[in-house]
């Protein structure tokens, strides 16, 4: 699996962890081993520029996704295609401050927001009620698991 990590923010980042997280939730949703993906790391004047541009909203947003072969999860019989997931764009320091707000520290907030963006490329959404229920029941499950994973390795 290739993850590629894009730091271009002013945010000192583990890109060693995002790539493992990203490894991790990938091989979760049975994605094939030989899938790309890009996660870029961006400044809130970059993120608001890809804000305007893409999605024709003002300001900085948190994560924006941006699919290119439109893949879908696999099972766990079959892995998905082969392809390109596409990008994902995060801004560290719109997630700072949304991790203020929510009471956790910046690299929890960074861990949601890379599995919400994956869950994008993988073609959910969350406009509709049933979308939400079901994006962020997979996105709650998923970091759980990531959790589990991660207590794991540190304690080994």
């Amino acid at each position: 699996m290739s993850i590629d990590v894009n730091n271009e923010s002013s945010f000192e980042l583990d890109d060693e962890e995002l790539m493992a997280q990203a490894r991790f939730m990938l091989r979760r949703l049975h994605i094939n081993p030989a899938a790309e993906l890009s996660i870029m790391l961006v400044d809130e004047e970059a993120m608001t520029n890809l804000h305007v541009q893409f999605m024709d909203e003002p300001g900085p947003t948190d994560v924006l996704s941006f699919p290119m072969d439109e893949l879908r999860a696999g099972t766990p019989e079959h892995d998905s295609e082969e392809g390109i997931l596409g990008d994902i764009v995060i801004c560290p320091s719109v997630a700072q401050a949304q991790a203020v707000s929510a009471g956790h520290d910046l690299a929890v907030e960074m861990r949601l927001l890379l599995t919400h963006g994956i869950l994008h490329l993988l073609g959910h959404d969350h406009a509709e009620p049933d979308e939400h229920r079901i994006m962020f029941g997979l996105q709650a499950q998923l970091l759980a698991e990531w959790e589990g994973e991660r207590n794991a390795r540190k304690s080994s």
